[in-house]
């Protein structure tokens, strides 16, 4: 999964960076370059810790979520210069984080003069849209001029790509973003080529200042209100940056002491995988514990493929036992006497938490 940051300026994109990835970015409240900060964090999860003691593996990987921290300005986004390299480090996203500013700081003033998270949330939704709505336009003016010599078995695929990006386009005019269109799967599908950013889920991460973390409930409640389409999650990122530099159970004193639930980079790995309808299984290799992040509803021999592409070819079935169902058997041999080990075949839907052993032939 990879996860784009993105942010008016001074809205606290590089904190948040550094703290779900334990990262070391300069923090400044102007870049220079427009080059991003790119980091990978492990994806926590406590149901590798039990495999670890069924398995006994010599080595254990998690599942990893990759972050990118967009530089500069965002403004311009579909135009020429700077905004074409921004797109081009969006476009490749799974999902956008956008850092909405709540704190004050006196040393870093807004932009904008005030602290207005609404306002910056439809500023930062208009350049989005801006930006989708220009590659539309040239799009359809391409498909226009293609129109006019397109020979007959050509003619049907444009027209039916211009109705669908002009009914598109006329709704993003409104203000509706793409992902709230309520577009049919196969009408996604012709349009996920142009990686359009109102189509991305969004995940909205209100930056605030210690002080208000009290109150930090209510702020999440507020902003779900206001955008219901958006994941939602409150924190503090300078205090989250600090926290990640420690180690986890220093960092887990200090929480407790604050009266802090649980790390921003696990409240945003649980929202994004909610977000974009992810689940996890796992396998066991050569003495390799391993974690692996597919969408929901993927077939077995899909995810094989996720591992390598010979074992989707070469599919034959797959071994399979719920995670819950491995833990109180507490070891496969007890979970084959007990009939909890399945053989599931091409039409198996990989369920979150299920161990597999994939068998294949090529």
């Amino acid at each position: 999964m990879k996860v784009a940051i993105i942010g008016i300026p001074k809205s606290g994109k590089t904190t948040i960076f550094n703290a779900l990835t334990r990262g070391k970015a300069e923090v400044a409240a102007y870049s220079p370059t427009l080059a991003p900060n790119t980091g990978v964090a492990k994806v926590p999860d406590a149901r590798l810790s039990a495999l670890e003691g069924i398995f006994q593996p010599k080595k254990t990987v998690p599942a990893e979520v990759s972050y990118i921290d967009i530089a500069g300005s965002l403004k311009g986004f579909g135009k020429e210069g700077p905004g074409g390299e921004f797109l081009n480090y969006l476009t490749t996203a799974d999902a956008l984080l956008q850092v909405v500013r709540a704190f004050e700081d006196d040393q870093v003033p807004h932009p904008e003069g005030s602290i207005e998270p609404k306002r910056d949330i439809a500023s930062l939704d208009l350049e989005l849209a801006i930006s989708d709505l220009a590659i539309m336009e040239r799009r359809l003016e391409k498909l226009e001029t293609s129109l006019k010599a397109a020979k007959a078995a050509e003619r049907e695929s444009y027209l039916k790509e211009q109705l669908l990006l002009q009914k598109v386009k006329a709704e993003l005019e409104k203000d509706i973003p793409i992902r709230l269109q309520g577009l049919a799967r196969e009408e996604l599908k012709m349009l996920s080529n142009y990686q359009f950013l109102t189509a991305k889920p969004m995940l909205v991460a209100l930056n605030i200042e210690e002080e208000q973390i009290s109150q930090a409930s209510q702020l999440e409640g507020e902003i779900n209100s206001l955008y219901p389409q958006f994941a939602v999650v409150v924190l503090c990122g300078k205090l989250e940056m600090e926290l990640a530099q420690l180690s986890d159970e220093e960092a887990k004193e200090f929480r407790e002491a604050m009266g802090l639930s649980k790390p921003a980079l696990n409240q945003v790995i649980d929202l994004s995988y909610s977000l974009l309808g992810l689940v996890s299984f796992f396998t066991t290799v050569s003495s390799e514990l391993k974690a692996w992040t597919i969408p929901g509803g993927t077939p077995a021999p899909k995810a094989a493929g996720k591992i390598h592409s010979d074992m989707e070819r070469g599919f034959i079935r797959a071994e399979v036992i719920s995670y819950g169902d491995l833990e109180s058997c507490g070891n496969i041999a007890e979970a084959r006497k007990r009939g909890l080990l399945r053989t599931e075949g091409k039409n198996y839907i990989i369920q979150d938490g299920d161990v597999v052993t994939f068998l294949f032939n090529v």
